[in-house]
């Protein structure tokens, strides 16, 4: 599949009003815990972990369409009911979907590998902004985790600053050694690979 690398999510396409699904006819049992990952790519990772968390729902957001329709196929395929990916800008259609949700589901969110855009004027492309993490911390249930990780650290720790200090949010963990999930990302498997270094960081909602 060839797919463009970096998409600007500032486009004018990307910042209309989506559609939003009805939620019961999406998951067999749409009151379960709820886990997020934004930048969902290929969906990879969140098909093996609806595999392996059964008890868990599983909503990947992504601003490719044709990833988000692979990543579907994918999922249908795989015969698995607590799992859905879905067209999304997040720093402009998340609190949408989140308000559309039961409430009191949201419990994990993970952020991984998001595309750093280094170039200083492209900088405001990034995914987490005060805004996002705000959006994050009105819904996320108390004791709910999210998870960060990318291999360039200056996005790391621009991420984990964001969200630390937020008052909704407590650090549980600094520079991880090992991926808290136990699944790895295609992104990190390709990183380790090579011997280079991922950044992990660990928040819960207080």
């Amino acid at each position: 599949m060839r797919v463009r690398q970096h998409v600007n999510p500032l486009s004018l396409h990307l910042i209309q009003p989506i559609q939003l699904p009805d939620w019961s006819l999406i998951y067999a049992q749409v009151e379960q815990p709820l886990h997020i990952d934004i930048g969902s790519a290929k969906g990879v990772f969140l098909l093996k972990m609806a595999q392996q968390q059964p008890q868990w729902n599983f909503l990947g957001l992504e601003i490719r369409r044709p990833l988000v329709e692979y990543a579907n196929q994918q999922k249908m395929a795989h015969g698995l009911p607590n799992l859905h990916f879905m067209f999304a800008q997040v720093n402009v259609h998340l609190e949408a979907i989140l308000e559309s949700l039961p409430a009191g589901v949201l419990h994990r969110v993970t952020i991984q590998f998001p595309d750093p855009w280094f170039k200083r004027k492209q900088q405001k492309r990034r995914i987490v902004k005060p805004e996002l993490v705000a959006t994050i911390a009105r819904y996320l249930q108390p004791g709910g985790d999210v998870f960060l990780q990318s291999d360039v650290q200056e996005v790391a720790l621009e991420m984990f600053d964001y969200f630390r200090q937020h008052p909704a949010f407590v650090v549980a963990g600094e520079f991880l050694r090992e991926n808290p999930l136990g699944i790895p990302t295609e992104r990190e498997v390709s990183v380790l690979r090579r011997g280079l270094p991922v950044y992990r960081f660990l928040l819960r909602r207080s």
